[in-house]
């Protein structure tokens, strides 16, 4: 699921039906349970994306100071010597490393999102309890 997936799923999950709020307060647990999934597995897979870009790290960083393999660089030549100081400047510019980092950034964000997400469910009871309050008020029943 990306992220764009999931903010429409989170529009249409928070459209409150105010003629039924009785069933808007019941769906609540299942909202939370909903979205707490996502969270949980977006959660693993963002540990799992910077285990891998740890990884990517070290292979790069031994790639480019030429201590790889031989067969790394009979698959991919690299015949530059690059200089210890110099060797950050590679990495911040190779392309995977920079597709790694983009990925753990991008799930950062929809974790984030989906802590605000959680939080909205949380405060769910308290907007329905105010419309019930509204509707009573509206209607005299106040």
């Amino acid at each position: 699921m990306t992220l764009e997936e999931l903010q429409e799923s989170v529009n249409k999950d928070f459209k409150l039906d105010d003629t039924e709020l009785d069933r808007e307060s019941v769906n609540i647990p299942l909202l939370h349970n909903k979205y707490l999934i996502h969270f949980n597995k977006f959660n693993l897979l963002r540990k799992k994306a910077d285990q891998d870009h740890k990884t990517l790290i070290r292979e790069k960083w031994e790639y480019y100071t030429g201590k790889a393999d031989p067969s790394v660089y009979q698959a991919k030549p690299f015949d530059i010597k690059v200089l210890k100081a110099d060797v950050h400047i590679y990495m911040d510019s190779d392309p995977e490393l920079q597709k790694a980092d983009q990925k753990v950034a991008y799930l950062d964000q929809i974790i984030k999102y989906l802590e605000q997400v959680l939080r909205g469910v949380n405060n769910r009871t308290f907007l329905i309890k105010n419309a019930i309050e509204w509707k009573k008020f509206t209607s005299g029943a106040i």
